[in-house]
């Protein structure tokens, strides 16, 4: 590899980086890399990324001694009309995450030719770039698994085969009804459930009577049983393998952490319907950017069936528990709770309306005065420091008209939290500082009060900074140490990207000011720093990665565009199509990675260390003296 004879990635390298990190108070340093974006060998790329390839293997291999953690995205099923992992499903895991160059090994009893892997490499319309082929992969991985399904049923060993039949019976709960949604969906000619024509199918398992739901039930699997046990053997496949890169992890002294989407798949809402709240859809109010707010469409849980009266697990809370558990056990490093704001205190909207309160919306267990949901509510009026204006009270300002709960209500808010995601934590052996609970955007007061509560480790973006707000909590300066911080995550414009909007110009100013108060306030030079951060975008988004290291936050995340260099956007929110969900670490990521390193554009990490700590003060400095010389020769042999 070219880092290793550029002498950049040496075991000396790597211990003068990880005192960096310990002496800046850094716990987690974690790259973000979702599934799809690993890069892959030349004999494995069928137009899609897999943790679980031998191109991930060198990605791990690479990260090891630097990093401590990657942080993956959803890895659920998704739909060959929508590629985003946020929509994929909740249990079964995505197919294209197999990998299939093992399965033509001894290993896998060949159940894969070498040949029909060379025909989807050969004709993957993506090789040589940095994007993949969705829609390609889609197909490939299913004329593959036609193959290796057949081949399995026929030449697979007796203790393979055992393996699966234990698969399909501790993960029966959810697998039974994943793999009954594929066969409906072929007779139906439709994955898309409310399409179905048949009442009894699209409400199987809603209060339906159960002589006739077993009887539809034997009749599909009878007509389907290939269809349905090659969905299960392809899960199978991907949840061992699965298991083995999560060893492979762990000897490298690397954790994976997960990605719990907030939406649920139309698998999963034709599974557990009677678990969700009808005619009510989950998203987001008005505010600065949506003067209409964001209407996700996302299904709600019914309260009602989250808790029984007697505060213990409803069925779905047993459900969601189930899940957490197996996402924990799953991921030692972690779960990512993306959207926590919608397990504490989520705005709901009526489906077929616009998430605003005129049309009725509101925050399911924060709204006493609505018609509809005060049944739900756990603020009472009294609770309430204002009349809410109608319209009003959803702006990020105004929505704060609850300030004040007790605390009985504030561990009602926070009973998801504690007797789902913390306890499922527990019962895979891990805590909640495993939780990495996604908190942007507004956060109500009873949000505010559960994450103080179970000191949940929030996140904070720099990029997203209110320069002109002295006090504003994604400022270096006011960043704590129980949380992760980032300069952006998969839905952001890569840093050099957004400076590059701001150089040369009146904006930069508030941004390069609070820089230079929180990073150079001991500098002698800073008038020179000042122009050359106004002036350099490549210098301005390096300085905004230096507030991440040298802020007091104990954990660190980068996306892996800001790290490599690739000046390219992942995912562009309000968007779909084939640029997002797309972009990929490239091949010869390594080679790639020490170019961009010579034009400044990936990220220096000796350099950003030496920045970090200057920011400390010069006593500090002084300290670390022995450390920094180091990093200095680190950065001169580069």
């Amino acid at each position: 590899m070219l880092l290793e004879k550029s002498k950049l990635f040496t075991k000396e390298y790597k211990q003068t980086i990880s005192e960096a990190l310990e002496v800046l108070g850094k716990k987690n340093f974690a790259l973000i890399l979702q599934g799809v974006s690993f890069p892959s060998k030349n004999n494995e790329n069928i137009g899609f990324g897999s943790y679980n390839s031998m191109g991930a293997k060198d990605v791990f291999d690479f990260c090891q001694g630097i990093f401590s953690a990657i942080q993956l995205g959803p890895c659920g099923k998704t739909k060959l009309s929508d590629s985003s992992p946020y929509t994929g499903t909740v249990f079964s895991k995505n197919p294209l995450f197999i990998n299939l160059k093992e399965l033509t090994t001894p290993k896998w009893d060949k159940i894969l030719s070498q040949r029909t892997l060379d025909e989807l490499i050969e004709q993957n319309p993506s090789i040589g770039t940095n994007k993949a082929s969705y829609a390609y992969a889609m197909g490939a991985i299913e004329k593959a698994a036609s193959e290796f399904y057949k081949n399995f049923k026929k030449n697979a060993s007796k203790n393979l085969k055992k393996e699966f039949e234990k698969f399909k019976a501790e993960n029966d709960f959810w697998l039974e009804k994943d793999a009954l949604y594929e066969a409906l969906s072929i007779e139906h000619k439709s994955d898309y459930w409310p399409q179905w024509n048949s009442e009894l199918d699209r409400t199987l398992f809603k209060d339906q009577d159960k002589k006739k739901v077993e009887k539809r039930i034997k009749e599909i699997t009878k007509k389907y049983n290939d269809v349905i046990e090659k969905y299960k053997l392809e899960q199978f496949i991907v949840q061992k393998q699965s298991d083995e890169t999560l060893q492979y992890c762990k000897k490298l002294g690397l954790k994976l952490i997960a990605d719990r989407q907030v939406a649920f798949s139309d698998r999963d809402n034709w599974a557990y319907q009677s678990m969700f709240l009808e005619g009510w859809c989950l998203g987001c109010p008005p505010d600065y950017f949506s003067k209409d707010g964001q209407d996700w469409g996302f299904s709600v849980v019914n309260p009602d069936k989250l808790f029984n009266k007697d505060g213990s697990l409803g069925p779905a809370g047993v459900l969601l528990k189930k899940l957490y558990t197996k996402m924990f056990k799953e991921n030692p490093g972690g779960v990512r709770i993306d959207h926590t704001v919608g397990l504490i205190d989520p705005w709901v909207y009526k489906k077929g309306c616009l998430p605003k309160v005129e049309e009725g919306a509101g925050r399911l267990y924060s709204s006493p005065n609505h018609p509809e949901l005060k049944k739900y509510s756990i603020a009472t009026m009294d609770n309430i420091n204002k009349t809410p204006i109608e319209g009003k009270y959803v702006t990020p300002d105004d929505e704060k008209w609850i300030d004040n709960l007790t605390q009985e209500q504030i561990t009602l808010y926070g009973r998801m939290i504690e007797k789902i995601v913390i306890a499922a934590a527990c019962e895979a052996g891990l805590n909640k500082d495993s939780i990495i609970a996604e908190d942007l955007g507004t956060l109500t007061y009873p949000v505010t009060k559960v994450m103080e509560k179970y000191n949940l480790q929030g996140m904070k973006l720099v990029q997203f900074v209110v320069p002109y707000e002295q006090n504003h909590p994604y400022r270096c300066k006011n960043i704590k140490e129980n949380c992760w911080v980032m300069v952006g995550t998969h839905d952001n414009e890569p840093i050099r990207m957004w400076a590059s909007k701001l150089v040369n110009t009146e904006k930069a100013n508030p941004y390069i000011k609070n820089l230079i108060e929180d990073l150079c306030s001991e500098f002698g030079n800073k008038d020179e720093i000042w122009h050359k951060m106004y002036s350099d975008e490549k210098f301005f988004a390096f300085m905004k990665l230096v507030e991440c290291f040298a802020s007091k936050s104990q954990n660190v995340q980068i996306f892996f565009t800001d790290f490599f260099g690739i000046n390219e956007v992942y995912n562009t929110p309000g968007t779909s199509g084939d640029p997002n969900w797309t972009l990929r670490l490239n091949d010869n990521f390594s080679e790639f990675y020490s170019q961009k390193l010579k034009s400044e554009e990936a990220l220096n990490l000796p350099l950003v260390m030496i920045y970090a700590m200057k920011a400390r003060g010069w006593e500090f400095y002084k300290d670390h003296q022995e450390l920094l010389d180091k990093l200095e020769n680190l950065v001169n042999e580069r």
